[in-house]
């Protein structure tokens, strides 16, 4: 194809793909954590970090992770300390992000128009040394959230209880803020700084349709955000739109397919057999058939109200004193 030949495609492919990849691994977490809109917080502080960049002539992709990061831990610590509340935090990371920025790029000459670019994306745009950035913070983000699923999962879901459990609840809820920061400026270029948000959220959102369990919805959300990359970058190369906007729609379309499909896959996948208690043919009493548990000689196990029901030979069995007794 075309589109494969072109070293420039060949860069915006590997940073949609990427970026598909790290948006909603980080993005399971903040839904969790009910901060769907962190992303667009962190966006508007990524904002100022170009602006500075565009002030002091430094590449405005580093610039924007180190000033992106740095505010999401002073964000973050007030919160922990009590001294800001979520929604105040948040605000303080739209309004100030967005202001300091759009007047440091006024104050380097190029306005707010200079940054479009980074509002709504760029993919064509990507440098080489911009793609092993990205590379390369990719895989420390996917090392964190992948290898430290289970914590961050339960971090996000009840914090008291976390710590309860000895988890580093307070460092857990940094790294996500972190992870968060720069998955957002490593994505200004394929969404753009203000429509990042969506591709860390809606994919988690379709997963949760179409998925049972946190692990299966967690790398599904990952599968998603990779498809919707990849069909928004190749549709905006054909239809000749905005690639952010389009890979944010094609999220769109996959979360309402999700809507028609997801209801039924997920009552197929958490629908249990019955298996009748009698079958055809007589069968001994339980307690002179076995001597251990049904499961052992072949059977399996269902739980039945309060206990384990072992099913062996289109039979159910529970455990009865010293036997098991046909249930």
């Amino acid at each position: 194809m075309e589109i494969f030949s072109l070293p420039f495609m060949q860069r915006a492919m590997i940073a949609a793909v990427l970026s598909g990849l790290i948006a909603p691994a980080i993005g399971t977490f903040i839904v969790q954590k009910r901060m769907s809109l962190l992303g667009d917080g962190l966006g508007h502080v990524a904002i100022m970090g170009v602006g500075l960049a565009m002030l002091t002539g430094w590449a405005p992709l580093p610039v924007a992770v180190v000033v992106c990061v740095t505010g999401a831990v002073i964000v973050e610590l007030l919160r922990q300390n009590g001294k800001a509340s979520g929604d105040l935090g948040l605000a303080i990371l739209f309004y100030g992000g967005l202001a300091s920025g759009v007047l440091m790029a006024g104050m380097a000459g190029q306005g707010a128009g200079g940054l479009s670019s980074y509002l709504f994306g760029s993919l064509t745009s990507v440098s080489q040394a911009d793609v092993w950035v990205i590379v390369a913070l990719a895989v420390v983000i996917l090392v964190c959230t992948v290898g430290l699923a289970p914590r961050l999962f339960s971090v996000s879901v009840d914090e008291d209880y976390s710590e309860v459990l000895g988890i580093r609840v307070r460092w857990l809820n940094l790294l996500v803020v972190v992870l968060a920061a720069v998955t957002v400026t490593l994505s200004m270029r394929t969404v753009g700084l203000l429509l990042v948000s969506a591709l860390m959220v809606i994919p988690v959102a379709t997963a949760q349709q179409a998925f049972v369990g946190f692990f299966s919805s967690f790398f599904g959300a990952m599968g998603i955000g990779v498809l919707a990359a990849l069909g928004g970058t190749v549709g905006s190369f054909y239809l000749d739109t905005a690639t952010g906007a389009t890979i944010v729609v094609t999220a769109i379309a996959l979360l309402g397919l999700s809507w028609l499909v997801g209801k039924r896959l997920r009552r197929e996948e958490r629908f249990i057999p019955f298996i009748a208690d009698h079958g055809d043919h007589p069968h001994e009493p339980a307690e002179r058939e076995y001597t251990r548990a049904p499961a052992a000689v072949g059977g399996r196990e269902i739980q039945h109200g309060d206990h384990i029901d072992y099913v062996h030979d289109g039979h159910r069995h529970a455990w009865h004193g010293d036997h098991y007794d046909e249930h």
